[in-house]
This record gives structure tokens, C-alpha cells and sequence, in this order.
């Protein structure tokens, strides 16, 4: 496989940095071809300002989705976002991996995202009509592939239990599997957590082929009402919030 790995942490002696290096050390023994984009070492642009768009006139408005959708349709985004566009392309499947700062991603990991999934390639495509509402939630342009997130995450395991202060681990992270993963097609592995073992981080390398996806419902394979997007009557009866997204044991899509 081919394998892009997203870095986002600041210090390259942390534990986040020693264990994807294992990471990649693991993929690399097992065959795969693996590149690496280190966000902070890349000294890598965050914001979405005007200097992405230079085909705005002066007086021109940035409208961030109209401009990006211009800038991919006429091949002017650039150079660094290009870069990372195709990477993704290249790739078999994408690694993001990233402390978890204040319940989300660090910000140099989301303007990356805000950045790269341009409009044209991570989203607005496909029809809208009534039987179809677009290509996105397990199809899209990088269906096919495979993503995962590698998460450190501080406090104990069970803060992040079912009952756990924090909230449940796979609640907090589904805006980012769920949002910005399956959204444009990616089949989602569930997450590696941190703790403190390189030895797990090796096991889940060695099953990034083999590991099944998270279930989540295809946004057009007939679980959903078209166009209002609600969940069919009869779905997710034993779920709540975000756990009706994803099919239930022996549940098959309509």
C-alpha cells in the first residue's frame, strides 16, 4: 500500500513523534510505501486568507467556498496545497495522527484540512437530485481508501469511557471520522488511542490492510431520507446521538 501520514505536533522528541516513527518503521518492514507530511516542520500555513487565492481581484470578496472551488476547477491553488492534493491521490490511505489539544485536532492539522479538501475534490461533488443528494459519507472522491487516526490523548482510559467524564473517546472523535474522513469517502478504521505502548502502535500498522472499517451508513445506500437527510424509521433503535451513523451488529444497508 501506499501510505501518507499527517504529523501535527511541535516537538520532535515527544512521545507522539517516537511512536510514529514506529509507525512508519512498521509500514516500511511490512512493504508498504510511506511519505510523511510533518505539518510543523513544513512550517505549514494554517489560515484561509487571500494569499490562497490569487486570482482574487483587490475588490473581489473572498468567499472561501467560491474561491476554492474556482482555484481547483482552474488548476490555481497553490503550490503547497496542490503538493498535498496530491499526496492524498497518490495514497492508499491516510494516517492522521495528533494530540488531542481542548478536544479537537491542533489548529495546524485543521488548516490543513480546511485547506486541502478544496471544493471540486473533498466536496461538492457528484449530483443533487431527489434520489441522490451529492457524493460524500462513504463515497466521493477518495473512496476506495483507507484512513485512520493515531490519538494521544491525556487522562486515564476510563475518562474516556462510556461514562467517563471526558465523553466517550469515538463521541469526540467523530466529528473527524465521521465529518472529515468518511464525508469525502474514506473507509474509516477505528482510531489507536495512546497510551504509552509502541507495541500497539505496530499491531495496528501490520492490520492497516486487514482491519475492519467503522460501519458507518452510506449517506445514499438507503438508510437516509433523500432530500432531508433524516435517519429511515425502524434504524438505530438501540442508539442515540452520534451512534445512529453507524449500522448495527447483523443491521445490513437497505
Amino acid at each position: 500500500m501506499k501510505v501518507l501520514l499527517v504529523f501535527a505536533h511541535p516537538e520532535p522528541q515527544s512521545l507522539s513523534a517516537s511512536l510514529r516513527d514506529v509507525a512508519i518503521a512498521e509500514l516500511q518492514a511490512a512493504g508498504h510505501d510511506v511519505r510523511l507530511s510533518d505539518l510543523y516542520a513544513m512550517g505549514w500555513k494554517s489560515e484561509i486568507d487571500r494569499a490562497d487565492f490569487p486570482a482574487l481581484g483587490p475588490d473581489d470578496r473572498l468567499l472561501p467556498v467560491a474561491a476554492s472551488r474556482q482555484a481547483f476547477a482552474e488548476g490555481r491553488l497553490t503550490a503547497d496545497v496542490a503538493a498535498e492534493i496530491d499526496k492524498l491521490r497518490w495514497a492508499d490511505a491516510l494516517i492522521l495522527q495528533f494530540p488531542l489539544w481542548w478536544f479537537a485536532m491542533p489548529a495546524i492539522l485543521k488548516g490543513w484540512v480546511d485547506r486541502v479538501f478544496a471544493f471540486g475534490f473533498a466536496y461538492g461533488v457528484g449530483e443533487h437530485s431527489d434520489l441522490r443528494w451529492g457524493d460524500r459519507y462513504g463515497e466521493g472522491t477518495l473512496a476506495g481508501k483507507r484512513a485512520m487516526l493515531i490519538v494521544a490523548a491525556g487522562g486515564w482510559q476510563q475518562h474516556y469511557g462510556r461514562r467517563g467524564v471526558n465523553g466517550p473517546i469515538d463521541d469526540l472523535l467523530f466529528p473527524i471520522n465521521h465529518g472529515i474522513l468518511y464525508y469525502p469517502g474514506y473507509a474509516v478504521l477505528p482510531p489507536f488511542v495512546i497510551e504509552a505502548a509502541a507495541e500497539g502502535v505496530r499491531k495496528r500498522m501490520r492490520g492497516l490492510e486487514t482491519t475492519a472499517p467503522i460501519p458507518y451508513r452510506r449517506q445514499n445506500g438507503g438508510d437516509y431520507h433523500i432530500p432531508s437527510m433524516e435517519l429511515r424509521e425502524g434504524l438505530g433503535a438501540g442508539a442515540s446521538g452520534f451512534g445512529l451513523h453507524v449500522r448495527e451488529e447483523g443491521e445490513s444497508e437497505i
